[in-house]
């Protein structure tokens, strides 16, 4: 932290100096006038200490001029005079602090750079935050992947960035990145800077999601009202996200249907409306036309809510993108653990591919990081890959080939899992003598 100290005594300098330097954060460079000061002034100081008596400037100048240069300087203004209406006035027009000199100028000025001293840091720490969030929720990167289904919601959400006020429904099966999508949307539109507040109706019990949304007012035992906003409240001039919007019951329904119709709401209990300004990107697993269809679901607010829709591949109608996800998945995780980079091995990338993925993205992600944690010398075998047997289909389902070669392949993974023709006849529901023919001009 750089601060420029401006006091005209030397006494006071010292005493300045001193207190300044017993932090080893702090660079100080002291000046003894305003027009020295003022030269500097470009270097950008952090924070100025600033002596009101100076023998060639009124002090409330050289301050004035420090605002208009750059009104994020702190300012400590010390004076010999302790003026209640001056220090007042300054601390109107955005000074820091105004400390008067006697026996506790030391400790108030220590505790004042101290606190500011803490706020750079928070800045800071916020500053890394926002460009953490910003590089792993960009738009150019986020989305991955070269099959037709992925790059058709590429274009979606690319129009949902260019309206940024419309809202915008997301299907899918679970694991296919509902949520990411919803914050990319978000971290991308002009309300990147406002709140981004996601709920899953599902982890709460049907009663409890009307006063979690939309917040209470309730009395208390001293009669005085209790309140607590709601998730809405907290998203206001951001984004909300509702993940499983079909758990909603009809008050609910009703509810949010008055906030996007009016764009005012009230707490449950409370009396008074207040307006509020979201974007609702809601989510869901189910085809909420079908409720429709039902009358399970409110057709008005369905048709509010769709807004632009946009549905979610699996993992099974991306083939393509499995070997770069799990490539992408694998650099990421490498990075955040501090190991060094691991690559795939052909035969771990077929098992890859021969794998159905009913938990779709996130199933792949999961294996990828197990992989990595069992895998040796800098490499993925096939053994490192483990997920659930079950969902595992035969690796001649990847590839493009004839129907005579894929009748083939077929019967010669039968005969490596059965060991016999009559076992591998019985199970494809053939004769011997299919099976002969279709490999009797192969090896078997």
């Amino acid at each position: 932290m750089k601060v420029f100290v401006v006091e005209d005594d030397p006494l006071f300098r010292k005493i300045i100096e001193r207190t300044l330097k017993s932090n080893e954060d702090v660079e100080v460079v002291m000046f003894s006038n305003g027009s020295d000061f003022l030269r500097q002034l470009a270097d950008l100081p952090d924070v100025v200490t600033l002596d009101l008596g100076l023998p060639d400037f009124s002090g409330e100048d050289v301050f004035n001029q420090i605002v208009r240069f750059n009104p994020n300087i702190r300012v400590i203004i010390i004076s010999g005079k302790d003026d209640i209406r001056t220090a007042v006035e300054l601390l109107k027009q955005g000074a820091y602090d105004y400390i008067t000199k006697d026996e506790s100028t030391r400790g108030r000025l220590q505790k004042a750079i101290d606190n500011i001293f803490s706020q750079l840091n928070l800045q800071k720490e916020l500053s890394f935050f926002k460009n953490q969030v910003a590089q792993k929720y960009d738009y150019q990167h986020a989305i991955i992947g070269e099959s037709k289904a992925i790059k058709e919601v590429s274009a979606l959400v690319d129009k949902a960035l260019k309206i940024p006020n419309i809202n915008v429904s997301i299907r899918g099966e679970a694991g296919t990145g509902k949520e990411l999508m919803a914050k990319i949307i978000h971290y991308n539109s002009n309300r990147r800077e406002r709140p981004f507040v996601s709920l899953n109706l599902t982890t709460l019990p049907p009663d409890m999601i009307e006063g979690e949304l939309f917040g209470y007012e309730q009395a208390g035992i001293n009669g005085n009202v209790v309140m607590r906003p709601g998730k809405i409240e907290e998203a206001n001039e951001g984004t909300i996200y509702l993940e499983e919007i079909q758990e909603m019951g009809e008050e609910v329904q009703l509810r949010l249907l008055n906030l996007l119709q009016h764009g005012f709401m009230q707490r449950v209990g409370g009396t008074k409306k207040f307006q509020v300004n979201v974007r609702v990107i809601s989510a869901s697993c189910v085809d909420l036309s079908e409720m429709v269809r039902e009358q399970t679901f409110r057709e008005d607010l369905y048709f509010r809510l769709m807004g632009l829709p946009v549905v979610l591949p699996s993992l099974k109608e991306r083939q393509k993108d499995i070997l770069l996800l799990a490539d992408y998945f694998l650099k990421q995780f490498c990075h955040q653990n501090g190991i060094s980079e691991r690559e795939i091995a052909s035969k771990a990338r077929r098992k890859l591919l021969s794998y159905s993925f009913p938990g779709n993205v996130r199933e792949l992600k999961a294996i990828i990081e197990l992989a990595a944690v069992l895998s040796n010398n800098g490499k993925i075998e096939e053994e490192d890959i483990v997920f659930n047997s079950v969902n595992e289909v035969p690796d001649i389902l990847t590839e493009e080939m004839t129907l005579r070669e894929y009748n083939e392949k077929i019967i010669r993974y039968y005969l490596d899992k059965y060991g016999n023709v009559m076992k591998v006849a019985e199970k494809l529901e053939i004769g011997k003598s299919t099976i002969y023919n279709l490999l009797k001009d192969k090896e078997l």
